[in-house]
């Protein structure tokens, strides 16, 4: 069996050479930014570049690719300039990333901003409606990213998840959800143990359907067990822990999910990509018959 992991990289100097880095590494997924995600601009993608980015990603052989759109992005704001704005560059990423073949675009759910979790969600489900009723069968998939609870953002709890699906107007069976392991942990689902973190996918299955779920985000957590903040730490050096990354490696219902890491690229001037990517394969490779 071959792993399905990988690690968001970098398209400096092409969208491609994400593709080209994750080969690089051994990787079969790769996440990327199909923009500056810091930016409302949002380019034009000729067709020549799409032509190179298929031949390339054939070339590469990676096999699912997937997009994660700009932070600006708040789909429950009420403010009515910026939640246009952030459908209007939702549905431009879904048109860009399917363009280029995608596999997902993976969306964070938003923030209420003090208007409470009932109208963040209304004006959400509203959004995301609207966005996907646009789709005339040429989006990926859109994954709905759970999130640590930091301030006031949606999303740190299965449930409303879980009713941003339902209550979506518009093709339903193209949402998923992409599981950041720290952004739970930190928003109060255990995963440290092989227990805990079944206990925590029968929630899962119970409140949104493990069928759902499309990609894991695997990161290690700094800040501790519910804390609701978001910082991301290397494999095996957080608070989630190597008995916690075990569990979720060799995991029956996890084995065959996509999973990337968003971990510091970086530990005192050493590029960590690879050291957390086979540690991960560590444990990978513990499943009887993998092989990476």
């Amino acid at each position: 069996m071959i792993l399905p992991i990988g690690a968001h990289f970098s398209v400096a100097g092409g969208l491609e050479n994400g593709l080209y880095q994750a080969r690089s590494l051994n990787c079969n997924i790769a996440q990327i930014f199909t923009k500056n995600a810091r930016s409302w601009k949002e380019p034009q993608i000729h067709p020549d570049q799409v032509s190179t980015f298929k031949k390339v990603r054939r070339e590469t052989k990676i096999s699912r690719v997937f997009s994660h759109c700009s932070y600006l992005i708040n789909i429950a704001s009420d403010d009515p300039i910026k939640v246009d704005k952030s459908r209007c560059s939702l549905e431009a990423e879904m048109a860009r990333s399917g363009s280029l073949g995608l596999d997902g675009v993976v969306l964070h759910p938003g923030s209420h901003l003090g208007q409470g979790i009932e109208k963040g969600l209304e004006i959400a489900i509203q959004s995301l409606s609207q966005v996907l009723a646009q789709d005339k069968g040429d989006f990926p998939r859109l994954l709905i990213e759970t999130t640590a609870g930091t301030g006031t953002s949606l999303g740190s709890r299965f449930e409303e998840i879980g009713e941003l699906i339902s209550k979506t107007d518009a093709r339903t069976q193209s949402i998923g959800v992409c599981l950041d392991t720290s952004h739970i942990f930190a928003a109060g689902y255990d995963i440290r143990t092989a227990l805990a973190l079944d206990h925590t996918l029968e929630r899962f299955d119970a409140v949104i359907g493990l069928s759902r779920l499309r990609l894991i985000h695997v990161n290690d957590s700094k800040p501790d067990f519910g804390s609701r903040k978001d910082r991301h730490e290397h494999i095996g050096k957080g608070t989630i822990g190597e008995l916690g990354f075990r569990a979720i490696m060799t995991h029956p219902a996890l084995v065959s999910v996509p999973k990337i890491i968003e971990t510091p690229k970086e530990l005192n001037g050493n590029e960590m990509d690879t050291v957390n990517l086979e540690f991960l394969r560590h444990f990978g490779l513990q499943i009887s018959g993998a092989d990476n």
